[in-house]
């Protein structure tokens, strides 16, 4: 017999080969904390590198963080403040900028790739197998047929083809989901065309392809109150539906019964959609608002509709680079390159987080989140989460049927300061999404959890009409359908 195989380890390959795997952008943070933890290999510079990078693991994170476009969008200043906020931890920096990405999309976890989303009374979620609903189907957003009037547990929800959906968005009672091909599916009520399709005798109960995208891959969407915006994957932003308030930003007010470019947007990476108003976000941080200026969503100091996309101009006049926002009911909470939050709008029940009820009409800085690096923000009706790289969510604004997260507060009191939701302390969270009276929250381990309102199942529970503690939703089957 010949020699038998020899075992070999990760430390036994040539460095360029490390180096190529390690910077291949497979990887992420956690990973390669992770590898630096068990093996001495990675722990170390074998002499190649500044003295700044401190192992091979600094320089694979520095490498990703350089290809990363948020960071590469940075200007040199901005690189720097964010390298100093994170400590001059380049794996940090790549956690930070890979959280900020993920907020909007999916989020890896260890039981694989996930994205939550709440609707007005339904929840929606995406994983690496389907896509699934609970909660009310009111016109068919829960795009489980005609038939279909509830689903008490997250159940299936089928294509007409096959097709591998990475991202979601849901209204009160539409819904737009998005398909790695880059192919868009509606379903729900279109008699305002906000699904995107010309026929609107009848709610499109199941999800149905949307012809006029159909050869213009997009890679993300985002349901207003009957409008929808759609984010092409060359920046592109298209819009159809309702556009009584100019939120459809073609600098007219006549509805679109089919998505229409919107010539003034370019470069876009984001976008956002409140009941009235748009918002998105450009790869250089400008911030564009359009659509009704009620409650000073728009973020201009007035109370004006704006019919076409305007910039932020007090984000533009300080140099701050917006990397993420989130359209609330009335009010809107934004995010910049250094994890830093900025809210404005309606301060009712101190959804804006400043200590008070005062509205703000331009983007005000949450200076009590200053210490804090933030990943994610999501604003809903007078209520606020923020994120932050640990895993911790803080909460503020009208608790609403205990929404929003405190169990030791009244259903009905308001928290007018962030406050660090001691009921997820157990859990590193990865993505929070919250509707009209439920929050749903996703875990690092891939646990789905949810809080607040249950009277129609939107937190896939039959048995509870309301949760003050996080409890976990487990997936359904096709028996939790109710007609």
């Amino acid at each position: 017999m010949g020699d038998g195989l020899k075992s070999s380890s990760i430390d036994d390959l040539p460095l360029h080969l490390i180096l190529e795997i390690l910077t291949s952008g497979r990887l992420s943070a956690v990973d390669l904390v992770c590898l630096e933890l068990t093996s001495r290999t990675f722990s170390t510079t074998h002499g190649l590198f500044p003295q700044k990078l401190r192992s091979l693991m600094d320089y694979a994170a520095a490498t990703l963080c350089g290809s990363n476009h948020i960071y590469a969008s940075l200007r040199d200043d901005a690189r720097n403040e964010l390298f100093s906020r994170c400590n001059e931890n380049w794996k940090r920096v790549l956690r930070f900028l890979q959280s900020v990405e993920q907020s909007s999309d999916m989020v890896q976890t260890s039981a694989g790739n996930m994205q939550i989303k709440s609707g007005r009374y339904h929840t929606l979620l995406v994983n690496d197998l389907g896509v699934y609903s609970c909660g009310s189907s009111l016109c068919g957003v829960l795009g489980h047929g005609p038939y279909t009037t509830q689903c008490v547990a997250f159940t299936p929800v089928s294509f007409p083809c096959p097709a591998q959906v990475i991202q979601v968005s849901a209204s009160h009672n539409h819904a737009a989901f998005v398909t790695k091909s880059g192919e868009v599916f509606t379903c729900g009520d279109n008699s305002s065309f906000c699904c995107g399709h010309r026929d609107t005798g009848r709610p499109i109960f199941r999800p149905k392809l949307v012809e006029a995208l159909k050869s213009i891959p997009c890679k993300q969407v985002a349901a207003g109150l009957s409008f929808t915006m759609f984010l092409t994957r060359q920046g592109h932003v298209y819009t159809c539906g309702i556009n009584t308030h100019g939120q459809l930003g073609h600098g007219d007010t006549q509805d679109r019964p089919v998505p229409e470019k919107v010539e003034l947007l370019e470069s876009i990476v984001q976008i956002a959609a409140g009941p009235g108003y748009g918002l998105a976000v450009a790869d250089n941080g400008t911030l564009f608002s359009f659509g009704s200026g009620t409650n000073f969503c728009l973020g201009h100091g007035e109370q004006h509709n704006e019919l076409q996309p305007r910039a932020i101009q007090s984000f533009k006049r300080k140099g701050i680079h917006v990397v993420r926002v989130s359209a609330g009911d009335e009010h809107v909470v934004a995010l910049d390159s250094n994890g830093y939050v900025y809210t404005w709008g309606k301060g009712y029940c101190g959804a804006l987080g400043h200590g008070d009820e005062i509205d703000k009409t331009t983007p005000q800085h949450l200076t009590s989140l200053r210490s804090n690096l933030a990943v994610q923000v999501c604003a809903s009706k007078r209520k606020t989460f923020v994120l932050v790289d640990d895993g911790s969510v803080y909460g503020f604004g009208w608790m609403g049927f205990g929404s929003l997260g405190f169990p030791d507060r009244g259903v009905s009191d308001k928290i007018v300061r962030p406050r660090v939701l001691d009921s997820l302390r157990p859990h590193h969270i990865s993505q929070v999404s919250t509707g009209l009276y439920h929050t749903v929250v996703v875990t690092n381990q891939g646990q789905v959890l949810g809080f607040g309102d249950n009277e129609r199942a939107q937190l896939g529970h039959d048995t509870l009409r309301g949760c003050l503690e996080p409890t976990e939703i487990f997936l359904g089957a096709t028996t939790n359908i109710q007609g």
